[in-house]
């Protein structure tokens, strides 16, 4: 899920900043506690522990000579199994240095047009799920792989996919399997194999065949 924190203060000139009050040090101390708390996060055994991290950072004020008058902060908030959106929030409000600043916290929302102009405001959240290793997809899929490939690795993504929207939030069984390396996600050098691409349609296509025998 994605959260912003605000915080108010007082711009006045720099020359005097006591006579103001400084939004970018009221976040400073929020910022501190805020990457304090990603090490008491819930853990799951299976995914492990839910993370935050700041990822952006924004200011207002009336110039460069100015005491700041306000100050916001983005969260990439990272859920695992047993966590919740409004438990996530309240984490972050019960912080010692958000209830001080009486700073605002809030989940983003995505509204960018579409193609038609159709604007359609959607949480920015997006909820953990799991899929059993006995359970039907799962196991048609196993049985896909190994039956061309041998024993395959059933194991869990720690990044997010689409499936929040497709288990996550509409309960339709859902698993992951696809080309490329997890640890490249993202990153410069991420790359995908031509024979990777063959071995997934492969897999894709003896899925549904194995998938009814189980089911």
């Amino acid at each position: 899920m994605e959260i912003r924190v605000d915080v108010a203060g007082v711009s006045c000139h720099g020359s005097a900043p006591e006579r103001g009050s400084n939004a970018i040090y009221k976040m400073a101390e929020i910022i501190k506690e805020v990457e304090a708390l990603n090490d008491k996060l819930h853990v799951d055994a299976f995914l492990g522990k839910g993370t935050l991290a700041v990822s952006e950072i924004f200011f207002t004020s009336p110039s460069r000579c100015a005491v700041a008058d306000s100050c916001a902060i983005s969260i990439d908030r990272r859920l695992t199994d047993g966590e919740t959106y409004l438990g996530a929030i309240k984490e972050i409000q019960d912080l010692p240095a958000v209830k001080k600043w009486s700073a605002d916290v809030t989940m983003y929302k995505y509204d960018r047009p579409a193609y038609t102009g159709l604007v359609y405001p959607t949480d920015c959240y997006f909820p953990t799920w799991v899929i059993g290793e006995d359970e039907a997809p799962t196991q048609a899929m196993v049985e896909a792989f190994k039956g061309m490939y041998g024993e395959p690795v059933v194991d869990k993504w720690t990044f997010s996919t689409n499936g929040v929207s497709i288990m996550g939030r509409e309960g339709i069984p859902c698993i992951g399997f696809g080309p490329g390396k997890e640890e490249e996600a993202h990153a410069p050098n991420e790359k995908t194999w031509k024979a990777d691409l063959v071995k997934c349609a492969a897999v894709y296509a003896a899925m549904p065949e194995q998938y009814l025998k189980i089911k």
